[in-house]
C-alpha cells in the first residue's frame, strides 16, 4: 500500500493534559526534565494562553490540522496552541502556526522523511500576504535571523510541534547527523511591498489580499555575493554556481530550492527587465553538472565511463525555484537555500484562515 495516497490508519486524539506547578522556574524544570523543550525557555502554556491563541485563531480545541500520514498521528488545534505559547507565540501568531502544520501534513511535503532523514534538514516557513503586517513581520534587515518577534517564535512553534506531538527529538525520530541552526526556527517574511515582482504566494495561486504560508525542507541558506556587475545573467550566474555546488558536494537529485533576493540585486535584476520567471528559465538552464564532475570533489567512486556525461540539473523545472523577495537595502548579497533531498519533499502553500484548494 502507497502510505502517501493511503495513510495510515489515524490514531485516536486526547485531549491535552493538566500538570500543576509552583511556578516559572519549576514549570521550566519539568518540561526540561520530561524532554519537552529545545533547550531554551519556554512560557508556561497556561489554560488561559491557550484559550487565547485558539480564540484569536477562531478554533476549536479539537479541530485537526492534520495527519503525519505514516503514523496516523494527528495533530489538534488545542496541542498545537500549547506548543505555540511554549515557542513564544502571542495569540495572534497562532493562525499563522496553523497554517504551516496544515502544509506540513499535505501528503506532497513527506513530512516523516524530512524530519527523521539523517540529511538533517529544517522547514522553512515562508509567510505573505497582510498577516505579515498585522504581526509585525518585516523581511527586510536581517530577515533570516530574527528581525521581529513573530518570526523566530513560529519558526520554533513549528519545531517543538514536531518534536512534543510527532517525536521528532534528536536521538529518537529524529536521526539527523549534524541539523543546522534552522532547526531551531526558520521562519521569514516576503518583503512584498519592496518588491517589484509578484509575491511567491500570487506565484502560487493565492488570491488577492489573503495570507499565506509555504513549508519547504530545507537545508542551511547558502550566502553567495556578487557586487562588480550589474548584468542580470553575471549575477544569475554567481547564483547558478552556488546551485551546483550543492548539486556537487551534497545531493546530485533536483528538487525545489529558495531563492532570497535582497533589495541590491533584486533592483538590478528588474532594473533591466528580469521578471522572476525570467530568472527561473535562466537557472534552470545553468544550474547543472555532469556525474564526471564528481571526480573532482571526491566522489569518482560513483562515476564511470556509462554515466560520466549524464547531465543533472538543480531544477526539474523552472517552476521548482521558490524566488522570496527579503533583505535590507544594502549588499549584493542572496542566499540560496537547497532542498532536503531532491525532489521526495514538496514545497506546499497553505492559506491562513482559508483553504487555498478549496
Amino acid at each position: 500500500m502507497d502510505s502517501k495516497n493511503h495513510p495510515a490508519a489515524v490514531t485516536p486524539v486526547r485531549s491535552a493534559s493538566v500538570h500543576s506547578v509552583a511556578g516559572d522556574e519549576e514549570a521550566q524544570a519539568t518540561f526540561e526534565a520530561r524532554g519537552w523543550t529545545d533547550g531554551l525557555p519556554i512560557t508556561p502554556p497556561t489554560p488561559e494562553r491557550v484559550a487565547a491563541a485558539l480564540e484569536a485563531a477562531v478554533m476549536e480545541p479539537g479541530q485537526v490540522l492534520g495527519v503525519e500520514t505514516v503514523r496516523g498521528r494527528a495533530i489538534t488545534a488545542q496541542k498545537a496552541a500549547i506548543n505555540a505559547v511554549m515557542a513564544g507565540c502571542r495569540p495572534r501568531d497562532f493562525a499563522v502556526v496553523a497554517a504551516a502544520v496544515e502544509a506540513m501534513c499535505d501528503p506532497e511535503f513527506l513530512l516523516h522523511g524530512a524530519t527523521s532523514s539523517t540529511g538533517g534538514c529544517a522547514v522553512l516557513i515562508v509567510v505573505n500576504g497582510p498577516i505579515r503586517r498585522e504581526l509585525g513581520m518585516t523581511g527586510t534587515f536581517n530577515a533570516l535571523g530574527g528581525a521581529d518577534r513573530a518570526s523566530p517564535a513560529i519558526g520554533r512553534a513549528q519545531r517543538l510541534i514536531l518534536r512534543n506531538l510527532l517525536g521528532v527529538r534528536p536521538g529518537e525520530l529524529d536521526r539527523s547527523t549534524l541539523g543546522h541552526p534552522g532547526k531551531l526556527g526558520y521562519c521569514l517574511a516576503e518583503d512584498e511591498e519592496g518588491s517589484p515582482w509578484p509575491s511567491l504566494a500570487a506565484e502560487r495561486g493565492a488570491p488577492d489580499g489573503t495570507s499565506t504560508v509555504t513549508v519547504f525542507a530545507a537545508g542551511a541558506p547558502r550566502q553567495i555575493m556578487n557586487e562588480w556587475t550589474t548584468e542580470p545573467e553575471a549575477i544569475l550566474d554567481t547564483i547558478a554556481a552556488e546551485m551546483r555546488a550543492n548539486l556537487l558536494h551534497y545531493s546530485i537529485w533536483a528538487g525545489n530550492h529558495c531563492l532570497v533576493l535582497p533589495p541590491q540585486l533584486r533592483d538590478r535584476l528588474a532594473g533591466e527587465g528580469w521578471s522572476k520567471a525570467d530568472i527561473r528559465e535562466y537557472l534552470h538552464r545553468q544550474a547543472r553538472v555532469r556525474r564526471g564532475d564528481w571526480e573532482q570533489v571526491g566522489k569518482a567512486a560513483v562515476v564511470t565511463e556509462a554515466n560520466r556525461d549524464q547531465e543533472y540539473g538543480a531544477l526539474e523545472s523552472p517552476d521548482d525555484l521558490l524566488i522570496v523577495a527579503a533583505g535590507g537595502p544594502a549588499g549584493g548579497f542572496a542566499a540560496v537555500i537547497p532542498p532536503w533531498f531532491g525532489n521526495k519533499s514538496r514545497a506546499v502553500t497553505a492559506g491562513v484562515g482559508f483553504c487555498l484548494e478549496c
